[in-house]
């Protein structure tokens, strides 16, 4: 998956008179004998189209990196459960997200990917035109039809938020406030200076995998020793401990190894400490799954993001993003690419394991099976979207 498997929930320190010793012993977690999740989840169109509306239409899904969006105008385009949304800066430097719909017949708007607004935005097919507030400011030979009022037809828009340097939309009418929503994790990871970090590398894979198995990878590494020996080799996967242990938000850390210094090629750092780190946070290296879409990657010289963008119940567009201090970028003496190429290889493998899993778990012969104590964010995740789904 987009990461080796998350931090090991289940492995602790042995501290004595508060010195941490050399010795490391998986801490025993009962599994209350949870089981994966049945057949038809993975493979049931009907499921994955209740996915859309009752997480990716529900809830707050991450959609962009707020510096593309740098200017008034600058504007992206986002498909959230099917849903086209453009995804601006306003005159005023607001962010501002509305459905990529014409009030008039309903055609899209812009088709492009990402690009900037002059002043407006005009439909292609009749000309209504609209301010990037929303607002109808033009409808050719409208104006002597009877009732007709500008002010009644402005762009539909969607609820739009920035935390931590990332944008998130919410499609639904009524969504629970950002900051309520996501109070477990404001400013958890201020130090690490997320909103000032820029991107160095995006990757994107297409991967034959249903989006849960990648989110279920990413929260164990149980598969690690075995599908993952050089990340092994700098986080061992008995070294770590989880914080956020239920809900939408779940992870915590892995150690990297005495040998290690951090997560690369050559096991040396290749950028400058994106933050304010303390001595503990620099031998870290943390993991957390946002639902729906987003897993965030904190290394102590980089940061890596993973948005997750279901293309059916069978396959997911993963778009992997670098972020380093732009000290970093700036100076050529770092090589960047020591991270990106260990994540590439490391995704990769992650992949081809979630799309074995996929034909797997695609077979008559599947049926749930046992969870295991090294597994418990998997076990969290699932809870979590059962109670999301109305089946908690």
């Amino acid at each position: 998956m987009p990461r080796p498997g998350g931090p090991i929930f289940g492995a602790n320190l042995h501290r004595q008179a508060g010195v941490t010793t050399v010795s490391w012993k998986p801490r025993e977690l009962p599994t209350r004998g949870a089981r994966t999740l049945p057949r038809e989840y993975f493979v049931s169109p009907a499921i994955y189209q209740e996915e859309m509306e009752r997480l990716f239409a529900r809830r707050w899904v991450c959609v962009e990196r707020e510096d593309r969006l740098d200017r008034p105008g600058a504007y992206v385009l986002a498909e959230v459960a099917g849903e086209s949304l453009i995804v601006l800066r306003d005159r005023q430097s607001a962010l501002r997200a509305f459905f990529n719909v014409c009030r008039h017949r309903g055609a899209r708007l812009c088709e492009e990917p990402c690009g900037t607004f002059s002043e407006t935005i005009q439909c292609p097919y009749h000309a209504w035109t609209y301010g990037l507030d929303g607002r109808l400011l033009g409808a050719p030979n409208m104006t002597d039809v009877e009732g007709f009022a500008r002010a009644d037809w402005p762009l539909r828009p969607a609820a739009v938020a920035a935390w931590e340097g990332f944008v998130f939309v919410n499609l639904a009418p009524d969504p629970v406030p950002f900051e309520a929503a996501f109070a477990p994790l404001l400013g958890r990871f201020a130090r690490f200076n997320l909103p000032a970090l820029r991107v160095g590398r995006t990757i994107e894979y297409d991967v034959r995998a249903n989006w849960k198995l990648i989110v279920q990878n990413y929260s164990e590494c149980y598969h690690c020793a075995l599908v993952h020996p050089a990340l092994a080799r700098l986080t061992p996967p008995t070294l770590g401990e989880n914080d956020l242990t239920e809900g939408p938000f779940l992870g915590g850390y892995m150690v990297l190894a005495d040998s290690a210094g951090s997560m690369t090629l050559s096991g040396r750092t290749c950028g400058l400490p994106v933050g304010d780190l303390g001595p503990e946070d620099q031998r870290r290296v943390y993991y957390y799954s946002i639902s729906p879409n987003l897993l965030l990657s904190l290394h102590p010289d980089y940061v890596m993001a993973h948005t997750l963008w279901p293309q059916g119940v069978d396959r997911t567009r993963v778009r992997c993003q670098w972020l380093f201090h732009p000290d970093t970028l700036a100076n050529p003496e770092f090589d960047i690419d020591d991270g990106v190429n260990f994540w590439d290889m490391t995704n990769r493998q992650d992949w081809h394991v979630c799309e074995l899993s996929q034909l797997g778990v695609s077979s008559r012969a599947y049926t749930p099976g046992p969870y295991s104590r090294r597994e418990s964010c998997a076990i969290a995740f699932d809870r979590d979207y059962l109670e999301a789904m109305g089946r908690g």
